[in-house]
């Protein structure tokens, strides 16, 4: 009888020892086959992906805020050193004076050589103008010799004295004013008489009664004319 016990308990253990295998083995292939599925469909390891994304965004937003932490340390401690010292202060605030002044000056120089050269263009126009008459009158008197008394001395060194004279005004910037054939305008010719003249076209000068001069760009006196209808 305990023979047959001892069998009995022999077989038993050695059916428990075969169901463990096969289960053993049954669970190694479930485990095959689900690693092959998760294979195929990658989502565990897109999760895991995603799981490495977040924590690597999670560090960098504490490296953000440790750098934040970090620059507002340095700047509030630069800050401090960078704070200007009170000579600074004071010589920036002299240079920044010294530099408007140095402008006022300027434009104060600027506006006076501007008006200085006003002044003198306008007492250069006034003297001028004081000199045409006795400029008109070598002209009246030059126009009235003969042919006959041009050979005579006199005559001939006025009519020097006039041409010295003339060369000596152009060099100054005094020239006389076009007119004869020339179309009017009133910026720099006065209309005294109108008459018709075929000859000439409608608004042309035919005769000037006194010469018109310019000082420079600006007129000293305009020209008396007269003009065709």
């Amino acid at each position: 009888m305990d023979k047959e016990k001892d069998m009995n308990q022999e077989k038993t253990q050695e059916e428990i020892v075969k169901e463990a295998l096969e289960e053993a083995k049954k669970a190694a292939a479930e485990a095959k086959e689900a690693e092959s599925r998760t294979e195929e469909q990658g989502e565990p390891v897109q999760e895991a992906d995603e799981d490495s994304a977040e924590d690597a965004e999670d560090a960098d937003k504490e490296d953000e805020n440790a750098d934040g932490a970090s620059g507002d340390k340095k700047s509030r401690f630069f800050g401090k050193k960078n704070k200007k010292d009170k000579k600074d202060e004071k010589i920036e605030e002299l240079t920044d004076k010294l530099t408007r002044q140095m402008a006022e000056f300027d434009n104060f120089r600027k506006r006076t050589e501007k008006e200085k050269s006003q002044m003198y263009e306008i007492g250069a126009k006034d003297i001028i103008d004081k000199i045409l008459p006795v400029v008109d009158n070598f002209e009246r008197g030059l126009g009235a010799v003969t042919e006959e008394e041009k050979e005579n001395p006199f005559v001939q060194g006025m009519d020097k004295i006039y041409k010295q004279f003339m060369t000596t005004l152009e060099g100054a910037g005094v020239k006389p004013i076009e007119a004869v054939g020339q179309e009017f305008n009133p910026d720099f010719h006065n209309a005294v008489m109108h008459e018709e003249n075929e000859e000439f076209g409608e608004n042309i000068i035919t005769e000037e009664f006194q010469k018109g001069y310019m000082y420079r760009d600006s007129v000293v006196r305009h020209s008396m004319v007269k003009v065709a209808n």
